[in-house]
């Protein structure tokens, strides 16, 4: 094992188990229905739980495809060439436990993710920031980053302030949301005083990650996901990729998974009302008429859905007063976020990351080279000489349309990588959604957690709150687990284990027993 990781483990940094599973018969002993809305990450990691343990789960997924942000489609370019767009890039990262266990029922060695060397940060004011190379575990990575990067040397250290970096280091949930919740991350960041290069190569860059302006996002937040990143997990922040597009590697075969073992996939099914009766449970009614049944209902749909389909169940003032009460806070989104997908007549410098942050561009947030990521795109390239880039803005300006978006992000990045600007564009698709959630100051008292106050009511998704460390496809995949796991308990079935990371920061204050 490396050294860091032994060093980490003997202080607590490793694995934890944070519900153990089992605790009843391996397959419900009764015929029991359960709709699931919504088949992203949070939707069918809850399916295929459910259908392993002889739920008879039924996944009404909207969109014409599964996969939510995690979503892939076919397209065809106008040389008739046929592509698989993706909804943007996903960094698997290694401590996603409950992701990759689900993601093992397809894979079990997981064989088509393959690591994504390297993790810099470009700048057109500074050197770039290598973040791939650390050690994996804390405290050693911690101390590497501070003697390694150029961005924060151990003497800008003397002029921070010491007091105001503390709370990074002694990640509580309780305390650090009610110390901290209050505060913009952005306040965070100026009271530790860092010299501007490290606060926009260092921080500014991990804040965005989340889909968030650090102005708009809360200070609480930006420390729990700082100590589920880099602070409390023994993985590192290497991370890998499929190395086929998420239709194929992915959705595919998990909608297979899920049907062999008596599931129904429905696709084009939008939810569109929530009622419930006594005698029969509780019934989903979708756009073109259908109506769904079952005695346990998993909404796993971004924040604005939820809330509107909240909105549209009038049953649920009594039934749900609570969550009716929080949905107009939590269905607010957060900023819009763009994607847009260049095919180029000619690639980028050999030497150029496969994936690479970008600090302190307006819109530009990430670079990623697909032609040298999944195998369809790197086929292309190899037959037109090409290159296919992906740019993402994370938390962009709204009202701006998606090509506007697109070419803004394409003119910054030629003041990064200057050979883009002699690469012709072939193809062009650009998208600008707003459907991630908002982690706004004063947002996590209102922020639902799996379980409802209607019985047979559970939530799922990365904007749901969990009682451990977990953020974005990890958050999605876990708490859709957890929604399965009432649902076994409560029909007298084994549940499926749940883990996560160090629970606290390195320096947080033992807990009084």
């Amino acid at each position: 094992m490396e050294l860091s990781r032994t060093v980490g483990r003997l202080i607590g940094v490793r694995q934890h188990e944070v519900d153990p599973g089992g605790g009843g018969a391996s397959r419900v002993p009764g015929p029991v229905d359960v709709v699931v809305a919504g088949g992203g990450i949070a939707g069918m990691s809850a399916a295929v739980v459910l259908a392993e343990r002889g739920v008879r789960v039924t996944v009404l997924e909207a969109a014409p495809t599964l996969g939510g942000r995690l979503g892939a489609w076919p397209d065809t370019l106008a040389d008739g060439t046929g592509q698989i767009v993706e909804h943007g890039f996903h960094a698997f990262f290694r401590q996603y436990y409950n992701w990759r266990s689900v993601l093992r029922r397809i894979d079990p060695a997981l064989g088509f993710l393959k690591p994504v060397p390297g993790y810099p940060i470009d700048s057109a004011q500074w050197p770039v920031e290598e973040f791939g190379r650390l050690p994996k575990a804390p405290p050693m990575n911690l101390l590497a980053l501070l003697v390694r990067s150029p961005s924060l040397r151990l003497r800008d250290l003397r002029g921070m302030d010491r007091d105001a970096a503390l709370p990074l280091l002694t990640y509580d949930r309780e305390h650090t949301y009610a110390a901290l919740d209050g505060t913009t991350a952005e306040e965070l960041l100026d009271s530790l005083r860092l010299p501007d290069r490290a606060r926009a190569m260092l921080f500014e860059v991990f804040s965005h990650s989340f889909f968030n302006h650090e102005r708009e996002m809360s200070a609480a937040e930006l420390v729990a996901q700082f100590h589920f990143y880099l602070l409390g997990n023994p993985e590192g922040l290497a991370f890998d990729a499929p190395d086929e597009d998420h239709a194929t590697s992915i959705w595919g075969p998990l909608a297979r998974y899920v049907e062999e073992r008596g599931g129904r996939i429905v696709t084009g099914a939008r939810a569109i009302m929530l009622s419930h009766d006594d005698d029969t449970g509780w019934r989903v009614a979708t756009a073109d008429g259908t109506v769904h049944r079952g005695g346990h209902v998993v909404l796993a749909v971004d924040p604005p859905a939820l809330a509107t389909l909240v909105k549209a169940s009038p049953q649920l003032d009594e039934l749900a007063p609570e969550l009716v009460g929080r949905m107009p806070t939590f269905g607010t989104p957060g900023p819009p976020y763009a994607v847009a997908r260049y095919w180029l007549g000619g690639d980028v410098a050999a030497g150029r990351a496969v994936f690479s942050g970008v600090s302190r561009q307006a819109t530009l947030d990430s670079v990623t080279l697909y032609h040298r990521l999944e195998n369809e795109p790197r086929r292309w390239a190899a037959a037109t000489g090409g290159s296919v880039v992906e740019l993402h803005a994370y938390a962009c300006e709204p009202g701006v349309p998606a090509g506007k978006l697109a070419e803004r992000m394409r003119t910054e990045l030629v003041t990064l990588w200057p050979e883009v600007a002699d690469l012709p564009v072939v193809e062009l698709r650009a998208r600008v959604e707003a459907q991630a959630p908002a982690f706004a100051p004063r947002s996590h008292p209102v922020r639902p957690g799996v379980r409802t106050d209607a019985a047979g009511l559970y939530l799922a998704g990365d904007g749901i709150d969990t009682e451990f460390p977990s953020a974005l496809m990890e958050r999605s995949a876990a708490t859709g687990i957890l929604a399965a796991n009432h649902i076994l308990r409560a029909e007298g079935a084994a549940a499926e284990p749940v883990r996560s990371i160090r629970p606290r920061g390195l320096l947080a204050p033992r807990r009084r027993s």
